[in-house]
């Protein structure tokens, strides 16, 4: 794969694990599932994300450990202070959610990637 379509790839994914949160969140609290209603509940993380991709490190190495957390404590807090400015609500159970499944999914497809890179490397040696 080209070095250049990594990081278009990995926004990419980063997006979709945001839009995937705040689907999950809207349908476990029996929300409407319209597409403003999941834009608007994934908008504050998403502000948060864009933020992260901002800094040279995520864009340098996107997949890498530090750039994975970067991006996901970075999303969580953010994310949080927005929603938290835009609700005048923070409970701390939302906070250990939010914090927990995306790291799930911001964390989980770059471990995902290591591993299947590791292999593919290792595969192609023998």
């Amino acid at each position: 794969m080209s070095p250049r379509r990594i990081p278009a790839l990995a926004i990419v994914a980063d997006v979709v694990a945001v839009v995937v949160f705040a689907a999950i969140g809207r349908m476990s609290h029996a929300e409407s599932d319209d597409l403003l209603g999941l834009l608007g509940t994934a908008a504050p993380f998403l502000i948060g994300l864009a933020a992260m991709w901002a800094t040279p490190l995520v864009r340098a190495h996107p997949v890498g450990a530090r750039a994975a957390l970067t991006v996901w404590a970075g999303t969580v807090v953010i994310g949080l202070l927005v929603r938290a400015g835009i609700t005048w609500s923070l409970p701390p159970s939302f906070v250990a959610v939010t914090a927990v499944a995306l790291a799930v999914l911001l964390l989980g497809w770059r471990a995902l990637s290591a591993v299947v890179s590791v292999r593919a490397r290792a595969h192609t040696v023998r």
